[in-house]
């Protein structure tokens, strides 16, 4: 089944209505469509901006690059015996060459320049493709900064710079920069899909929480996020990690930040007037999605969330805002982060801010924007030194602290989204919560 853009785009609109998902061969074509685009049009590109005219991408099977996981045909799961591919650029020409040292072409777009029986030692043959070529610069995946761009292992390094003509050890530089911007720019068919992959996490999300899946009093946390777990695996598509589910009530004390990833308690039964919160994404097509929302537990006499969670979650929304305003092309991870929590304090919030880069991985590759326990700042490149860039995805994650004199204690509302920053700056890939999910609903409610 040939799928056209305009097909394409028009069947993912249905699908956000409808939930349905492309069977495994339709998934295929889509992958190796996106996969020759990106290398016709946005490597050449990338590539010009990097000034590095030939990359070389070496891996092992099971033991691959993260970059050349990304490259690989829909078809390839794994790297197969040593795959080694070679991406020439001649900008003179506007032409990009697109070679496997590889016994296979490598799907479509890249073709098998090793014929064994003429040279048998792979390493050789790599460099008298070098040679040919003679670049000015050869880029490596080796990175102090960004672990996404540190595919290259020490024995193919080895390896390739004994073979590597002295002459040419000058010529080799870190590839880490246009292994990077390869990782976090999405083309504009990979946002058509992103809005459908988006819309799916929020549908689980509300479903997850609501009558349907919590029956209050009986229902627990683990059996929600195993419901969630479930539920992805039933639609034919996968998590990128396990979904968590949390309770803030009013007999309990706020704890630190890493109680949610090390001690939080399995099996708490859910009762009115709990605030719900869950931590939860999908994979689908190659891209993956990083979602948190919040619900309340409605007490038997309430028709509405209390009013001091529906101020919390629009204080939430506050930080949103002032980190998003702040994303502008060029700042750092680390400008964006200090100029949103001085404003966001300033204007009476307690914030924390978290955001990381979201793409063809859940933590992928770009500049980060805080961590939880990193408030002042990332101390390496990816937070001070890289910028931030367009056509890059986002996990909008972060939290506000708020006072409940209610409960008698503190709270944190914890919010994350899929944000993309373009040529029109940013805006939210399919929307944001806005309004508490509540259990059960309220007729004529919308709660997301």
């Amino acid at each position: 089944m040939k799928i056209t853009m305009l097909s394409f785009a028009l069947f993912c609109v249905v699908c956000s209505f409808a939930q349905q998902i492309l069977p495994e061969v339709e998934r295929a074509t889509v992958v190796d469509e996106i996969l020759e685009e990106r290398f016709n049009v946005l490597l050449p590109e990338l590539m010009d901006t990097a000034a590095i005219d030939m990359w070389v991408v070496i891996s092992r099977e099971y033991n691959e690059d993260p970059v050349l996981k990304t490259m690989l045909p829909a078809t390839w799961l794994n790297a197969r015996r040593r795959t080694i591919l070679l991406f020439y650029r001649n900008k003179s020409k506007n032409t990009i060459e697109k070679l496997a040292v590889a016994r296979y072409d490598v799907g479509k777009s890249i073709v098998s320049a090793w014929d064994k029986e003429k040279q048998p030692d792979q390493w050789k043959r790599l460099i008298e493709l070098i040679q040919e070529r003679n670049p000015n610069k050869i880029g490596l995946n080796f990175s102090k900064d960004h672990n996404i761009a540190d595919g290259l292992d020490k024995t193919d390094y080895d390896e390739f710079m004994s073979y590597l003509p002295k002459k040419m050890h000058s010529k080799v530089i870190s590839a880490e920069q246009l292994a990077v911007r390869w990782i976090e720019t999405r083309t504009p068919r990979e946002m058509v899909i992103y809005n459908q992959l988006v819309d799916i996490t929020h549908d689980i999300i509300a479903e997850a929480f609501s009558e349907k899946v919590i029956t209050p009093g009986v229902t627990t946390t683990t059996e929600v996020e195993w419901w969630m777990r479930q539920k992805v695996t039933d639609l034919g598509l996968e998590t990128w990690f396990h979904p968590t589910v949390d309770v803030q009530r009013s007999s309990e004390k706020l704890v630190d930040h890493l109680y949610s990833f090390s001690g939080r308690p399995d099996g708490l039964t859910i009762v009115p007037g709990d605030l719900l919160h869950c931590d939860f994404g999908i994979t689908y097509l190659r891209l993956n999605t990083d979602c948190q929302e919040l619900a309340y537990v409605l007490q038997p006499e309430e028709k509405q969330a209390p009013k001091f969670l529906v101020e919390g979650l629009k204080d939430g929304n506050s930080v949103q805002d002032f980190l998003t305003n702040n994303m502008i092309e060029g700042r750092t991870g680390n400008e964006i982060l200090a100029k949103s929590l001085q404003e966001a304090k300033v204007a009476g919030l307690r914030p924390s801010i978290y955001t990381h880069p979201l793409g063809l991985y859940g933590h992928s590759a770009g500049t980060t924007i805080g961590m939880w326990d990193a408030q002042d700042g990332v101390m390496k490149d990816d937070g001070d030194k890289y910028p931030l860039n367009k056509n890059t995805v986002y996990a909008i994650e972060l939290n506000t602290t708020i006072t409940v004199p209610e409960w008698n204690r503190d709270i944190r509302i914890m919010l994350e989204e899929a944000g993309f920053y373009g040529e029109n700056g940013f805006r939210y890939v399919n929307g944001r919560q806005t309004e508490l999910l509540l259990i059960p609903r309220i007729k004529n409610h919308q709660g997301n």
